[in-house]
C-alpha cells in the first residue's frame, strides 16, 4: 500500500480523484468529514447511549458521544505526531500539497465516528440483536437468507453498522455523508465480510466491517485505496494504516476513562486503583502535586491525563518503528498489545471487566435492554414483513406509524427487509428505546 492512494480525498459519486492541492486551506476536506459527523442525526444521538453505566443519573459518567468526542482528541494528537514524521519520511506527499495536520484529521474524523454504529444498551446491545435472530424468534429466518446474511444478523457488528451509516444512499445521494475515502478507509478497522468468522489471529481477522447490502460500497473503496487483499477465498482486506492509531485511541480512552468513571463511581477504590495507574506514570507523575490536590475527582483527572498521554508516546513510537510492516499488512497486532505497558493495559481492563462491567448496575440494565431490543424487532419486523405480503393486520399499520418512512422499503430481499429493522433499532437512543418499548407493549403509564 502506498500512502499516496491511502490519503485520497475522494468521495462517493466522485467521477475523477480530488487533488490535495486544489483544497482550500480554510476548510480542507479532511476537516469536512468531521463537520459532517458531527451535524449527523446518527451522531446526537450517542448523547444517550450507553458508554459504561447504562442510564447513569450522574452528571461525570461518560455517554458514547463524550467518549466519541475523547476519542477523536486523542485521534488527533496521534495523527498529526505521526503524520508530522511521515511528511519528512515521504517527501512526494508534501509536494501533493499534504501537511501532517490533513494526517490528525483523517483520524480525528474517523475517531468521532467509530461508534456511530453501536445499538443502545452498549455492546450488549449488539449481542441482544445477535441473539434474537440465533435463538429467539427470528431463527425462523435463517432458511431463508443465505449464510453470510443470516450471519451478518446472528452477529450483528456495530463496526458493520457504522459503515452502512456512513455510506448508504438516501434520497438520491449515493455514498450517505458523502465523506472522503481516506477517513472511511481508516474507520474500518475489520475490513472484511461476516464469513469466515475469525478465520487468522491478524487483528483485522477480530470483527467483520461490513454487511453484504454495502458490499458494492466497500469494494469500490478500498479498490481506489488500494488496500491490500488478504484472502482470496473471501473479501478480506489488510488495513488502512491509519485504522491502527483509530483504534489506539479508542483503546486508550476507554482503558483509562472508563477505569475513571469506575473510581468516581465509587465501584473502585481510589487507593486500589492507583497502585495499577501508578505503574503507567510512575516516571512522568509529580508525586507533591499529586497530593496537594484535595478532591478525589482532581487527583483521579490528573493521573488519567498522565496516563493518556503515556500511552498516546507508545503508540506514535510503535507505529513509526513498524510502519513498513502496516503498510504491508504484517503488523498483526493492535499497537497497544505491542507496547511495553500492556500487562498494566490488561490488569486495567480485567479490573474494570470485574468492577464496573458486571456490576449489578450494568448487568440489571443489560438484561432490560435485550428484552427490550427483541421485542422491538418481533414487532417491526413482523409489521414490514406483513406489510410485504399483503398480510398487513391494523396493528401492523399502527406499528409502522412508529417507524420512518425510510426504513419501510418493502424489497423483496428478506435480508434488506430484516436490515432496515436492525439499522433503525440500532440508531435510537437508550431512553427513546424504553419510552418506545413501552409503547408497543402497551405500558401507557
Amino acid at each position: 500500500m502506498n500512502w499516496e492512494q491511502l490519503l485520497s480525498l475522494k468521495r462517493f459519486g466522485d467521477k475523477q480523484n480530488r487533488p490535495r492541492a486544489a483544497q482550500d486551506e480554510t476548510r480542507l476536506g479532511f476537516d469536512v468529514d468531521f463537520d459532517r459527523i458531527i451535524f449527523s442525526s446518527a451522531f446526537r444521538s450517542l448523547q444517550d447511549k450507553t458508554q459504561v453505566i447504562p442510564l447513569s443519573e450522574t452528571d461525570f459518567v461518560h455517554t458514547r458521544l463524550t467518549h466519541s468526542l475523547e476519542v477523536s482528541v486523542v485521534g488527533r494528537t496521534l495523527g498529526r505526531r505521526v503524520g508530522k514524521v511521515l511528511i519528512e519520511r515521504h517527501p512526494n506527499l508534501q509536494k501533493l500539497g499534504y501537511t501532517f495536520n490533513d494526517i490528525g484529521a483523517i483520524v480525528a474524523a474517523a475517531s468521532v465516528m467509530h461508534d456511530i454504529g453501536n445499538p443502545p444498551f452498549g455492546h450488549s446491545g449488539e449481542k441482544a440483536i445477535g441473539e434474537y435472530f440465533k435463538t429467539g424468534n427470528g431463527a425462523k429466518y435463517k432458511d431463508q437468507l443465505s449464510d453470510k446474511e443470516y450471519q451478518d444478523l446472528i452477529d450483528f457488528e456495530g463496526n458493520a453498522n457504522g459503515f452502512k451509516i456512513l455510506t448508504e444512499t438516501r434520497e438520491g445521494v449515493s455514498g450517505g455523508l458523502r465523506l472522503s475515502y481516506a477517513t472511511l478507509g481508516a474507520f474500518l478497522k475489520y475490513p472484511k465480510e461476516s464469513l469466515p468468522k475469525k478465520p487468522t489471529s491478524h487483528i483485522a481477522d477480530k470483527k467483520y466491517g461490513f454487511f453484504q447490502s454495502e458490499k458494492k460500497e466497500f469494494l469500490e473503496l478500498i479498490t481506489d485505496l488500494g488496500m491490500k487483499q488478504k484472502s482470496t477465498s473471501s473479501i478480506s482486506f489488510y488495513r488502512h494504516p491509519l485504522a491502527y492509531l483509530v483504534e489506539a485511541a479508542d483503546d486508550i480512552c476507554y482503558t483509562i476513562i472508563d477505569f475513571e468513571d469506575g473510581i468516581n463511581l465509587g465501584l473502585i477504590e481510589e487507593e486500589f486503583a492507583l497502585e495499577y495507574m501508578i505503574k503507567l506514570v510512575k516516571d512522568t507523575i509529580d508525586r507533591k502535586k499529586y497530593h496537594s490536590l484535595k478532591h478525589k475527582k482532581d487527583r483521579v483527572s490528573y493521573i488519567r491525563a498522565l496516563a493518556i498521554g503515556v500511552l498516546i508516546n507508545e503508540a506514535v513510537a510503535i507505529f513509526l518503528e513498524n510502519e513498513e510492516a502496516i503498510l504491508n499488512g504484517t503488523f498483526e497486532k493492535s499497537l497497544l498489545e505491542k507496547c511495553k505497558y500492556e500487562a498494566q493495559i490488561n490488569d486495567i481492563i480485567k479490573i474494570s471487566v470485574d468492577k464496573i462491567y458486571n456490576s449489578n448496575e450494568v448487568v440489571e440494565k443489560e438484561i432490560a435492554g435485550y428484552r427490550i431490543i427483541a421485542d422491538l424487532l418481533a414487532v417491526f419486523v413482523t409489521a414490514l414483513n406483513n406489510k410485504f405480503d399483503g398480510n398487513q393486520s391494523n396493528f401492523d399499520k399502527l406499528v409502522l406509524n412508529l417507524l420512518p418512512e425510510e426504513y419501510q422499503t418493502t424489497t423483496h430481499s428478506l435480508y434488506r427487509r430484516i436490515l432496515q429493522v436492525c439499522s433503525y433499532v440500532s440508531r435510537i437512543s437508550d431512553s427513546y428505546a424504553i419510552r418506545l418499548h413501552k409503547k408497543l407493549t402497551g405500558n401507557i403509564s
